[in-house]
């Protein structure tokens, strides 16, 4: 994460002790855990694992290869992963199951309301969010209100059965207001089903007040792709229906595997979908790594990052740990500063995680000035 010494920034920026951002387990972590080649400004797109989770999928390739796996082994992986996950999003881990995309949450979720329920969407979200929506929509069983993302909270009232939303916009980087949802949504008696892949793994949150949140796990948790969660309250466990149960939702798994009758467990593990046994194996790693850094932290790192960025810029201050800019810059500059990033609904995206530094920031300034 080097940067080019002839370049001066015009800002003097703060160290990570006067600014009281980070600990000296972060500190460790960005170290000794990750070693990115260049600039990495994508997390947004995929997170980078930490040298742990490296080294234990790289021990279950061998044990793969060496025909030495057992099977059941596995199990003690998820149940830590979905441990970790749930510490990080403030949810009580028996609400919890694992599923690998979003989009299976949502279409259980889409597929469990009353025929002629209304749900309430933002017109821009990810379509993992929207697309089981209206694709119930289209059959007939669902009334869709669709709004701007900033028109979210406000458009919350008794006709809206229950709010799809992303708490943090793919796109964009914004940020929805959790208190407020939170408030208005249980003042007018609707119902909450929150993505949280763009939050989970660097923000705050405080999931157990929502009726179901989902997260795929290979952004901002830094988990192998195909690893995710699922978070029920036990009100919602009432209407939502196990729709896609296998025998990894049973009970008691391994003597769910055949035959009748139903029996599935009567915590969140119902909506369990059978694990990728490698990617939950590096995944307890991996969150158990984000566990220890503290979420508190690696919010507050990446926001300042973030921050620092956009006053380099001369733009105003967020609380969001992605970058989105309207920009000539064209995505071969930063290719060519050796920085990695994309575009997203027609603007540049530059995310912030714990494995940047201030090297990063500067880069990135560089090309965009």
């Amino acid at each position: 994460m080097t940067t080019d010494a002839s370049y001066t920034s015009p800002h003097t920026y703060r160290s990570q002790d006067d600014a009281t951002l980070t600990t000296q387990v972060l500190e460790q972590s960005l170290s000794k855990e990750f070693a990115p080649i260049g600039h990495f400004l994508d997390t947004a797109t995929v997170g980078l694992p930490p040298q742990s989770a490296v080294s234990r999928f790289k021990d279950v390739l061998q044990q793969w290869q060496d025909g030495t796996l057992y099977a059941p082994d596995f199990d003690e992986s998820v149940q830590n992963s979905v441990l970790h996950f749930a510490k990080l999003i403030d949810t009580d881990p028996k609400t919890c199951a694992i599923v690998p995309q979003v989009s299976i949450s949502s279409a259980m979720v889409a597929s469990s309301l009353p025929e002629g329920s209304t749900v309430l969407l933002a017109e821009n979200d990810f379509t993992s969010v929207l697309f089981p929506f209206f694709v119930q929509h289209d059959l007939g069983k669902l009334n869709m209100k669709v709004v701007k993302f900033d028109q979210i909270l406000e458009s919350i009232n008794g006709e809206v059965d229950l709010v799809a939303v992303s708490s943090v916009q793919s796109a964009d980087g914004r940020v929805l207001d959790l208190d407020a949802l939170y408030e208005a949504s249980t003042s007018n008696g609707v119902k909450t089903y929150l993505d949280l892949t763009q939050a989970a793994g660097w923000k705050k949150v405080k999931a157990h007040r929502f009726d179901i949140v989902a997260a795929s796990a290979y952004k901002w948790l830094c988990s192998p792709r195909g690893t995710g969660f699922l978070s029920v309250s036990q009100e919602a466990m009432s209407w939502l229906k196990p729709l896609d149960a296998g025998w990894y939702a049973g009970a008691d798994p391994w003597t769910s595997i055949y035959g009748s009758p139903l029996r599935l467990s009567c915590e969140g593990r119902r909506y369990n979908i059978s694990p990728d046994w490698f990617g939950y194996y590096a995944a307890e790693t991996a969150l158990a790594h984000l566990d220890e850094v503290g979420i508190e932290n690696i919010e507050a790192h990446n926001v300042h990052l973030a921050n620092l960025l956009l006053s380099e810029l001369g733009l105003p201050e967020s609380n969001s740990a992605i970058v989105s800019l309207t920009t000539d810059v064209a995505l071969e500059k930063f290719v060519e500063a050796n920085i990695q990033t994309t575009v997203r609904a027609g603007r540049t995206r530059l995310t912030f995680h714990l494995y940047n530094d201030i090297g990063d920031v500067e880069a990135a300034a560089k090309v965009l000035s």
